[in-house]
């Protein structure tokens, strides 16, 4: 929300009036949005040059509809609709589809486009596939790669902690996918949590989720609107001051403790009953001190990196480019530690059992 001067103010609205559907559509039934075009036979971008695509998107980028996936069943609610586990019928792969229904205000319609438009370009092992986009009866559909570990939500449900050279891989990747957004993309994700990072049998961790991400016009990549998921939010987002990439940082600091001391920071302790309100949250992140990693629990280098995450002012800290050169990352580059046999000991979040 814009303009927000105090924390009293924050509500959550929703404009009352939604953007005709109708107004984005040809005669033909194409969804038609700038230079984007998406129907029934998929998405294609009106500047778009194909060699640009993701090369494993090109690896299945054979004869692909809507009607050669069969569901099997919905596994989560993404931004702005459900989340379904689908099989190819024919060569019998798992994918992840997400359906959108786009009878939806102007700004997640907005929104959505550009999570179009970022899934079409993204070239990036750190990000999830989008393999391919469809337009039909007022949805749009994203067929997904499907990550078979689900998300550090399921992960860290089973685990309970993490262990730092574990944490060190898996921020590793994560760190990654922010460059690649950051100064390639110029796109502020806006709501890293754990269940936008999703993990496969192979130790491998994706960013997913852009529908709360934003394309940003200005080389400087600030955005001063109040998108996103409150407990994570930085302390300059909640306050309805401008922020940067730098929100991000803020987000993946408060992930990546969490997972160490198996807790949401801002909770107190294990045995506390009951999350802060809304509200009392909102105050702890804006007024209290940031939550620090326990330094008789844990190495300096993990307490640092945490540290030059999770700074009251954006200024202070450090960029994703700048972690990746962290302490507590280099520190166990060297060493042979597989994330993909930590997951793969998990109970997968998916029983296909009937």
């Amino acid at each position: 929300m814009k303009g927000m001067k105090s924390l009293k103010q924050l509500k959550l609205s929703v404009p009352a009036q939604d953007a005709p559907i109708t107004s984005f559509l040809t005669t033909s039934g194409t969804f038609h949005d700038g230079d984007l075009l998406l129907n029934l036979k998929g998405l294609r971008l009106a500047s778009e040059d194909k060699e640009n695509r993701p090369s494993d998107a090109k690896e299945i980028d054979l004869q692909f509809s809507l009607e050669d996936l069969e569901t099997i069943k919905v596994i989560g609610k993404g931004s702005g609709g459900i989340v379904q586990l689908v099989r190819h019928k024919w060569i019998g792969r798992l994918f992840a589809l997400k359906v959108i229904q786009m009878n939806i205000q102007e700004d997640i319609r907005k929104q959505i486009v550009q999570e179009l438009k970022i899934n079409q370009a993204s070239q990036c092992p750190h990000i999830v596939v989008c393999y391919h986009s469809f337009y039909h009866n007022g949805a749009i559909s994203l067929v997904f790669e499907y990550m078979d570990r689900g998300s550090l939500t399921d992960v860290i449900r089973q685990l309970k902690t993490i262990l730092e050279p574990y944490l060190a891989v898996l921020c590793k990747q994560v760190l990654q996918g922010l460059v690649y957004l950051h100064h390639e993309r110029h796109v502020i994700h806006r709501d890293i949590k754990p269940s936008n990072l999703l993990v496969n049998q192979k130790g491998q961790v994706k960013i997913t989720d852009f529908g709360v991400s934003a394309m940003l016009a200005s080389s400087m990549g600030q955005r001063d609107t109040f998108v996103g998921t409150y407990n994570y939010m930085s302390p300059e987002r909640i306050s309805g001051k401008t922020y940067d990439y730098k929100s991000d940082i803020w987000s993946l600091g408060l992930v990546i403790l969490e997972c160490a001391i198996g807790r949401f920071p801002f909770i107190q302790s294990e045995d506390q009953q009951n999350w802060p309100s809304f509200y009392e949250l909102l105050d702890a992140i804006v007024s209290k001190p940031p939550p620090v990693a326990p330094s008789d629990q844990f190495s300096p280098e993990f307490c640092s990196f945490v540290s030059a995450c999770i700074q009251k002012d954006p200024k202070d800290r450090s960029s994703a480019l700048d972690l990746l050169g962290h302490p507590f990352i280099k520190k166990f580059e060297d060493k042979d530690i597989d994330l993909g046999i930590l997951v793969s000991s998990l109970e997968p979040p998916i029983n296909f059992s009937k």
